[in-house]
């Protein structure tokens, strides 16, 4: 069995104290474009572009890269550097930056939106070259491996010529890993957090009821909706369910309990009338999905779900041990004690089965009851975590 490490680790991953051979602006959304992509479900994709983010610079050996890899509904923005002690200004903040674990003045550190995004990225919302109108839903089915291989033709634009880690949770995780497998010589490190290496029937159904609720609503018009006019109250509900496999009873009864309503009353989605008084719990999942809708694609958020249902590393591999065989850099998996998403005991499972067929890896579990949304939550013991890699 792989072992449980205690959160007492200091070190930081290796510095590179080499000049720098590229000097990229902080903290802007850039985009690189380039020709086509050979789709893992077949046919082939183009023009692609992928919007991206960076911060620190690259050394001269162009060695000192580190790929932050984001979940479902994020984005390209994992550090705010105008408000680096600020959690909420972007979903990776409290661990990017100079002196953190992802410190910005030894590395250069990259996030891209992902491949079917709508954050800068080609997705469902972007224009299809060949109609001049949106793809909506004929835009091809993507998987994690295409998201990951557009993310190595990012990777070759920038001069990158090894990663010193890939990191990423939930289905940033699942790139992680397809990383470590997919381009096993050029990953030193890959931490998987709150991943495994295919998702449970239970989380595929809670993701089908969640597309579905998209479908379902009027306004979805089979994906043709126009921009601004999509269907609002199909994506919240999608929301709202999801924010439920992202928490845990644990942390529910914590925060909520049965406590009625504790701030402004938020619209139910649907706009039905109130009855019976609004539980806080009621409250907070009808501003989540509100809060979603007026900032994410519904069709993204039904082609990449797929995408997170759709992925098994070992596809295209005679078996799972031969897929993670190929893994030739440190690995570190992390799991939740609360997750209800992921279950520890998968991330753990993986860990050991990667450990089984020669690889250099550690678990290390989180002791949070805040669920799979533990990995955007816990920072502290997200960073302690983190420093493990070092010890491997």
């Amino acid at each position: 069995m792989v072992a449980h490490y205690e959160y007492r680790y200091q070190a930081k991953v290796g510095a590179d104290t080499r000049p720098a051979l590229k000097i990229v602006p902080q903290n802007k959304v850039q985009t690189y474009t380039f020709a086509a992509l050979q789709l893992q479900r077949g046919g082939q994709l183009g023009p692609i572009t992928i919007a991206y983010e960076t911060w620190g610079h690259l050394s001269a050996a162009a060695d000192n890269a580190i790929l932050l890899t984001h979940a479902l509904t994020g984005s390209s923005h994992a550090h705010e550097a105008s408000a680096p002690d600020d959690p909420k200004a972007a979903w990776w903040n409290p661990l990017v930056g100079p002196g953190k674990f992802f410190d910005t003045d030894r590395y250069f550190v990259v996030c891209s939106n992902v491949l079917g995004g709508c954050s800068g990225s080609t997705g469902p919302s972007s224009i299809n070259p060949l109609t001049g109108r949106p793809y909506g839903m004929r835009f091809p089915v993507v998987t994690i491996r295409d998201m990951v291989n557009a993310q190595y033709q990012l990777v070759q634009h920038l001069g990158i010529r090894s990663l010193a880690m890939v990191a990423g949770g939930s289905i940033g995780g699942q790139q992680a890993l397809e990383w470590a497998v997919s381009y096993p010589e050029m990953v030193r490190n890959v931490v998987v957090v709150a991943a495994s290496a295919a998702v449970t029937a239970q989380a595929i159904a809670f993701n089908e009821i969640a597309r579905q609720s998209i479908m379902a609503d009027p306004d979805w018009l089979c994906g043709d909706y126009a921009t601004g006019h999509g269907p609002a109250t199909g994506l919240s509900i999608a929301r709202m369910l999801a924010m439920i496999t992202y928490q845990s009873e644990e942390a529910m009864e914590m925060r909520f309990s049965r406590n009625p309503a504790q701030r402004e009353v938020v619209t139910s989605p649907t706009f039905s009338p109130e009855f019976g008084g609004r539980f806080d719990i009621e409250n907070y999942l009808y501003y989540q999905g509100d809060k979603l809708a007026h900032r994410f694609d519904a069709n993204s958020y039904l082609y990449i779900s797929r995408a997170m249902d759709l992925y098994d590393v070992s596809e295209g591999y005679p078996s799972l041990d031969v897929a993670l065989q190929r893994i030739q850099g440190k690995a570190l998996f992390i799991g939740v004690r609360s997750d209800f998403l992921f279950p520890a005991a998968q991330v753990r499972w993986l860990a050991d089965r990667v450990q089984s067929v020669g690889g250099d890896v550690r678990y290390v579990e989180l002791d949070s009851p805040h669920g799979h949304d533990a990995f955007l939550k816990e920072w502290a013991l997200l960073n302690d975590a983190l420093r493990l890699i070092e010890h491997l």
